[in-house]
């Protein structure tokens, strides 16, 4: 069967049986399905509705996202009771959110209202709480299959800490497909008494993935990779769930249009994965890598919307 991943702000409308899978935390996804032809669509949005405007982002919004997805389907079939919804997200798992208008709950809402006004009915929902949803919802069957995603032990560790010490070390991700790079970063990382790693992936859903449960001060990421390039993610990472980003990668050259591209979606620094000499010890790493992990968090973008 075939399979598609939605990111935040993405959607998808098919014709076809397949899975549509995604990863939630106080962004909500719907799933729609018509009963007559099979036809379905999910999406996955991080706000209610833009403030101030119109907004031009329509996968971002639920007010704008549910209403896409519904008008392409009934485009084929305009009758709203051959349709049923099913609802799921909108969990307050970062601590910020709590304290930030309840951004999960805004989202429930909408999806309530908005399914309200197109009349069709919500036959299945799972909302609210604390934990992230990893969910596959099957167009063949119109069954949605999920799981709660929690922090992991290693995450809730590093929340406990964050409580108890002020002076707490840097959190570190590294995103790398090599496994022999990342082990050599890591040794590189963890030596230095103020930083700790907090997290491997191999590709841009693993990262996301710990992104959830571990919430790093910054990361690095390497551009060539499996799945989702590098500056895809980053792009995508800079727009929905801001991070100082240190971009890690034998084609980023200096003065290159792609470490200038990787600059333009966000990366706060840029090395050359070549500069580090990782085959010769850990002292390269550690005085060219180091001194770049500090001053991307000294660079934090402004994060309002976590996911």
């Amino acid at each position: 069967m075939d399979r598609r991943y939605l990111l935040p702000g993405e959607y998808h409308a098919t014709k076809k049986q397949m899975s549509i899978d995604t990863l939630l935390g106080s962004c909500v996804s719907v799933c729609l399905h018509n009963m007559k032809n099979g036809f379905a669509a999910m999406n996955h949005y991080l706000l209610d509705n833009p403030a101030g405007s119109t907004g031009g982002d329509i996968g971002r919004y639920g007010a704008s996202s549910i209403r896409h997805i519904a008008n392409t389907l009934m485009a084929i079939d305009s009758n709203p009771y051959h349709y049923t919804a099913q609802v799921f997200g909108g969990a307050a798992v970062v601590d910020a959110l709590k304290a930030n208008g309840n951004i999960g709950k805004r989202n429930i809402d909408m999806a309530l209202a908005v399914l309200g006004q197109l009349n069709i009915k919500i036959t299945n929902k799972d909302v609210g709480g604390t934990q992230g949803r990893r969910i596959k919802f099957d167009t063949a069957t119109n069954t949605v299959a999920f799981t709660y995603a929690g922090r992991t032990e290693d995450g809730k560790r590093l929340a406990a800490k964050r409580k108890k010490l002020y002076g707490r070390n840097y959190r570190v991700l590294i995103v790398d497909d090599s496994a022999t790079v990342r082990k050599l970063l890591r040794k590189a990382i963890d030596s230095i008494s103020d930083m700790e790693v907090v997290g491997e992936a191999e590709d841009a859903y693993e990262a996301r993935d710990i992104l959830l449960s571990t919430d790093p001060d910054v990361i690095t990421l390497d551009i060539i990779m499996p799945k989702m390039d590098g500056l895809t993610f980053l792009k995508k990472l800079q727009a929905y769930h801001p991070k100082p980003v240190v971009i890690v990668s034998t084609i980023a050259k200096d003065g290159s249009k792609i470490a200038q591209n990787a600059v333009n979606y966000g990366a706060s620094e840029v090395l050359d994965k070549e500069s580090l000499q990782l085959y010769k010890g850990l002292d390269v790493v550690q005085q060219v890598l180091i001194p770049k992990l500090r001053s991307a968090m000294r660079k934090v973008p402004n994060s309002t919307v976590q996911c």
